[in-house]
């Protein structure tokens, strides 16, 4: 009796371990997603824009792209974390 109970608690905090990883992994992921979006609008603005308008858009743009590569990075640290 005593056995089983020991198994069935290691047995669940690891998967909780693993639904926490793959969660960070997941939310780290999307949102790299939705900056490199951003980050595609800004520059499709500056394009189209004029006088500072255009810098700002420009500077918007790489600022959404730094963050991008940083939740990436997140993300990628993620997984690796992920017990196989």
């Amino acid at each position: 009796m005593m056995n089983r109970f020991v198994v069935l608690m290691t047995a669940l905090s690891i998967s909780t371990t693993v639904a926490a990883q793959v969660g960070t992994t997941v939310k780290e992921g999307a949102k790299a997603t939705a900056e490199k979006a951003e980050q595609y609008g800004d520059t499709a603005k500056s394009v189209v824009a004029s006088g500072p308008n255009k810098s700002l858009d420009k500077e918007k743009a790489r600022i959404h792209e730094a963050k991008a590569h940083h939740h990436a990075a997140s993300a990628k640290s993620a997984a690796k974390r992920i017990p196989k």
